[in-house]
């Protein structure tokens, strides 16, 4: 397997040019257009410059041609190589099979919730619910609309996954505001831990 490491743009950058080769911006383009974009971060576009100066580094990618097209600045056309072919295949296969944490942001507030008071979480859950639920309004249209590609579920398996995950968290959300609203979650200043409570040993 090649020593770089792995990432969701870096196997999304080999995959498109296992589709044909491409500039940069045609890989955006193309990102945008089939809405991979949902899943894989290309906001900053020299995010991806950096990613495929990394792939063509250990020779992963390699550069096809450099030219110009009309009015647009002159561009550089990258091509997977055999090396990426296989490395693709094998970070596509580790990322569907292995689970790895990935630490992303609400579960850390979540675990320094208690910072806040109870009375003023309801609000501030009910902010991000409102915001889920707009999103997951937005996943059930792009899995209503016919893929562009023509390939028909297979193409939007990813967002059937971000679907189900968004409708759990919709579900998990309401629940733990009403349990904020009903009392049944709660605690008071004598339930924290004490400011000067002894920190633990060594082997504790």
């Amino acid at each position: 397997m090649s020593s770089h490491r792995s990432s969701p743009l870096a196997l999304t950058v080999l995959s498109l040019l296992h589709y044909k080769p491409l500039h940069p911006y045609g890989m955006q383009r193309l990102i945008k257009e089939w809405g991979k974009d949902v899943v894989v971060n290309v906001g900053q576009r020299a995010s991806l410059y950096r990613t495929i100066d990394r792939l063509q580094e250990v020779g992963l990618v390699a550069v096809r041609e450099t030219g110009r097209e009309q009015a647009y600045p002159e561009r550089t056309v990258y091509e997977i190589t055999d090396a990426g072919r296989e490395t693709a295949r094998e970070w596509l296969i580790d990322m569907l099979a292995v689970p790895r944490p990935e630490y992303p942001q609400f579960p850390a507030a979540l675990s320094n919730l208690l910072m806040l008071d109870p009375d003023e979480i309801p609000a501030v859950l009910e902010r991000r619910l409102r915001a889920t639920t707009e999103k997951l309004a937005g996943l059930e249209v792009s899995l209503a609309d016919e893929p562009a590609d023509g390939l028909g579920r297979v193409s939007l398996l990813e967002i059937e996954y971000l679907r189900a995950v968004t409708e759990a968290e919709v579900r998990w959300l309401r629940a733990v505001i009403e349990d904020f609203h009903s009392g049944r979650l709660s605690w008071t200043a004598a339930d924290l831990p004490a400011e000067d409570a002894p920190e633990p040993s060594a082997g504790s």
